[in-house]
């Protein structure tokens, strides 16, 4: 264990962090997300919810200040009447670190990216369009 390091943060996702340059990208996926078909490396969180890991990789993750968009959500199926709550805590989070700036992306192409990204991690969350993209920016400290 290491002091100031959320307990959440596995050794392995905390590798991968590490690992990843300015550019890269890390998706979390919800429990339905095809993360084992898709990723280069993958990450198990079972158990986990999105916005919980959201708030603990964000303490150590810079988002990329250099694009405009270095947060990208899978956007609704046209038609889809799902309610979509968990969108409001991902951009509070988010808030808490810089302005929010979310894509939202096409289920097929939120797929395409996904299996580009550096890594994905797989959680246990329950609502549905809780895939998030996260871009790594620069730490300037």
């Amino acid at each position: 264990m290491l002091k100031g390091i959320p307990s959440i943060l596995t050794p392995e996702l905390l590798k991968v962090l590490m690992e990843m340059g300015h550019g890269d990208e890390i998706v979390l996926g919800d429990g339905n997300f095809p993360a084992a078909s898709h990723a280069q490396r993958l990450i198990r969180c079972d158990g986990h919810a999105v916005p919980d890991l959201l708030k603990a990789i964000l303490l150590l993750f810079p988002l990329d200040t250099y694009c405009e968009q270095p947060v990208a959500l899978m956007a609704k199926v046209p038609g889809d009447t799902v309610e979509t709550p968990i969108w409001s805590e991902y951009e509070a989070i988010i808030s808490e670190h810089m302005k929010p700036a979310i894509e939202y992306v096409d289920r097929f192409a939120f797929y395409e990216r996904a299996k580009s990204a550096y890594a994905i991690v797989a959680t246990g969350e329950k609502a549905l369009y809780a895939n998030v993209i996260l871009k790594k920016g620069v730490v300037v400290e």
